[in-house]
């Protein structure tokens, strides 16, 4: 009998249970629990990791990684130690815990994407608010981005230079990192492409006339979009370059150039789900099967 875990922070969450629904439909058993659930036991004989004493090592095929949230550092390092612990295990962690601390980390992925040949924003990341400052153009705008974080909270648009430079100092002074964008000119559109493996099983273009911000999550409406070949080609690259065997790719075009945004790890598909006929829980869980689990 195959076992799917699914980690999450919310077992009755939409995400957590279309992923139910469909282990169930294809025939498999489902343990959903939560992050909060978890602890390891270590002697001398080695490691164990349990949820509601369920030891997790022995129970587990296969683990699917939901968003782990807003979290304190200690909360995030054991949680994603226990992911590796898991791999570790035989277990295989979907996302990998690797793919996870790269895709969650904009620095990091934005720098491997350029350097893999994705087209990517002029981006600037610093703690020194002259140096950010000074090699930045400010006619276009700047984007300002918290180095961690999703759904476009703390995301801000500056246009003014002297401006600018009080906001970055302030944000210097509470020890932020400045993680700052130039601007590209999309039209309040960008496009939502929903990896799993080879292949882009839906995606969606998510449409907010007026505003620079196009996530579902600050009311911008989904319209569903044809796959093609260079979306394809542009998202699977970018996925796996992060490492990621399921990813939210997001895209911006621009003057007929296609530019990478970001590669979320642990994506949801409430939003591109509406405007596809692909049962996108199933497609995850069909491909965890067939190309994670050994037989």
């Amino acid at each position: 009998m195959v076992t799917i875990g699914i980690v999450t922070r919310n077992i009755h969450g939409w995400a957590t249970t279309q992923l139910t629904r469909a282990i169930i439909e294809l025939g498999h058993e489902t343990f959903p629990f939560n992050f909060r659930s978890l602890y390891t036991e270590i002697g001398e004989s080695g490691y164990k990791v349990f949820s509601n004493n369920v030891d997790l090592g022995e129970k587990l095929s296969a683990l699917i990684v939901r968003p782990l949230g807003r979290l304190s550092f200690e909360q995030a390092f054991f949680r994603m130690d226990t992911l590796h612990l898991l791999e570790n295990l035989g277990v295989p962690v979907i996302n990998s815990p690797k793919a996870i601390e790269i895709a969650i980390n904009k620095h990091r992925t934005l720098a491997l994407l350029s350097k893999s040949g994705i087209k990517v924003p002029y981006t600037v990341v610093t703690e020194n608010v002259n140096e950010a400052v000074k090699r930045l153009s400010f006619e276009k705008g700047i984007v300002v981005k918290p180095l961690f974080g999703s759904k476009g909270l703390g995301s801000f648009l500056l246009k003014d230079r002297d401006f600018a430079w009080r906001v970055l100092a302030d944000l210097r002074y509470l020890r932020h990192v400045l993680y700052l964008q130039e601007f590209l000119k999309h039209g309040g559109r960008d496009i939502r492409a929903f990896v799993v493996g080879e292949n882009v099983v839906a995606a969606m273009c998510r449409e907010l006339p007026g505003s620079w911000k196009t996530n579902i999550a600050r009311g911008a409406k989904p319209k569903p979009l044809k796959v093609t070949e260079e979306i394809t080609e542009i998202a699977v690259k970018a996925a796996k370059i992060v490492g990621c065997d399921v990813a939210g790719v997001d895209i911006v075009e621009v003057e007929g150039e296609k530019y990478v945004i970001e590669v979320n790890s642990q994506p949801g598909w409430k939003g591109i789900q509406r405007v596809t006929k692909i049962d996108i829980a199933k497609k995850i869980v069909e491909y965890v099967v067939k190309e994670k689990i050994k037989r």
